[in-house]
C-alpha cells in the first residue's frame, strides 16, 4: 500500500519542476525559486512517505516472524513436555532425585547460606 505522503509529495515535486521551468523560460527568478522550493518540498514529502512505507513493511514482517516464533515455541514446549513425561514414567526415582536437587539449588539461590 502506497502512503498518501508519497503521492502528494510526487505531485508537489512535479508541480515544482513545472513552475521552476516556467520561471526559467519567462525569466522570472521569483517563480523559478518558488518552483525549486516546491520541488524540494515535494521530494522531502515523498521520501518521508517512502520511510513510512518501509517501516510499515518491517513492522508487518516482525509481526509475522513473532507469530511464527510463538507457534514454534508452543510446539517445542509440547514436545518437551511429552519427552520429560515419558522419561519420568520410565525412571520415576531418578526424576524425584533430580527434582529434589533442583529444589535445593533454588532454595540456596533464593535464601543464600547463613
Amino acid at each position: 500500500m502506497v502512503d498518501t505522503d508519497r503521492i502528494v509529495g510526487a505531485a508537489k515535486e512535479l508541480g515544482g519542476k513545472v513552475q521552476g521551468a516556467a520561471g526559467d523560460l519567462t525569466g522570472s527568478s521569483r517563480s523559478s525559486v518558488e518552483g525549486r522550493y516546491r520541488e524540494a518540498e515535494g521530494r522531502a514529502q515523498d521520501i518521508y512517505g517512502q520511510a513510512k512505507d518501509t517501516l510499515r513493511d518491517v513492522a508487518d514482517n516482525v509481526q509475522d516472524y513473532a507469530g511464527e516464533a510463538y507457534d514454534r515455541g508452543g510446539h517445542y514446549l509440547r514436545d518437551g513436555g511429552r519427552a520429560v513425561g515419558s522419561r519420568v514414567e520410565e525412571n520415576p526415582f531418578i526424576a524425584l532425585v533430580i527434582a529434589g536437587a533442583v529444589g535445593y539449588g533454588l532454595a540456596l539461590l533464593l535464601h543464600g547460606r547463613r
